[in-house]
């Protein structure tokens, strides 16, 4: 990309993709989407990876979807092709394991994003939120089934519902990250895990990934997340969302 806000990178066998736009606290673009969905695809026909780490910059994990690319998509104003979708599917068909390095907060897709991850490190001081509702739109990336089946009915109704963050450490506890560790140390531990991964018998690897996942469940909850949110963004409940967000910031 010609603004690096997404940096992809390989080291042996794992293949990083960084979000590198810390001064909007990584808040991912259309571009940003299409930059990772690329490297997420392309990482599941190159033979010399078995591994994707994702990384980021800065103080936060990712804020979530950029909210002007919603409110521009809310208006009609938007033009060209929507990422996002082919971002979430391909996360969703991976078969090549997926670890996550989270040393800082996490918003909107930036914590569903998680429970499609095999392995998760996150920050002690990390906040993780799904303000979907508080958006005017709906949970995406089947997190209407992976957080519910991670964590329970009611703590999900609860993140979703209320918007109540979730704590690095609870994150732990709840079974959504493997471990919650220092800021400092979050990246390089996550590194670790996924060059030991990389390390193991790939097919084996793969064929076990496959068989503890339910590809086809999550893909059709994804695409019936996706018709109603693109209706949702339509909404005037939405459009009042996005406005009021913007004149706040």
């Amino acid at each position: 990309m010609s603004e690096d806000h997404i940096i992809v990178a390989q080291e042996g066998a794992v293949l990083e993709i960084r979000f590198n736009r810390p001064d909007k606290k990584n808040a991912v673009t259309n571009a940003m989407y299409g930059a990772m969905a690329d490297a997420v695809a392309s990482a599941q026909s190159d033979d010399s990876v078995r591994v994707v780490l994702f990384t980021s910059s800065g103080d936060y994990f990712s804020a979530g979807n950029d909210i002007k690319d919603f409110a521009a998509q809310s208006m009609g104003a938007f033009d060209g092709p929507r990422h996002v979708g082919r971002f979430l599917e391909e996360v969703i068909k991976a078969e090549k394991p997926i670890v996550a390095a989270v040393q800082g907060h996490a918003v909107g897709v930036g914590t569903t994003m998680l429970f499609q991850c095999d392995l998760v490190y996150v920050a002690d001081h990390a906040r993780l939120t799904m303000p979907f509702i508080d958006l005017g739109v709906v949970p995406e990336n089947a997190s209407s089934i992976t957080v519910v089946e991670r964590v329970g009915y009611t703590r999900a109704f609860a993140l979703f519902g209320l918007g109540e963050p979730l704590s690095g450490k609870q994150a732990v506890e709840w079974g959504l990250a493997n471990a919650s560790l220092p800021a400092a140390e979050v990246e390089a531990r996550a590194r670790a895990a996924a060059q030991t991964l990389a390390s193991k018998p790939p097919q084996s690897l793969r064929f076990t990934k496959k068989l503890m996942r339910d590809t086809q469940k999550l893909m059709a909850r994804m695409q019936e997340e996706g018709e109603i949110f693109a209706e949702r963004l339509r909404s005037p409940e939405a459009a009042a969302a996005f406005a009021a967000f913007l004149q706040k910031r």
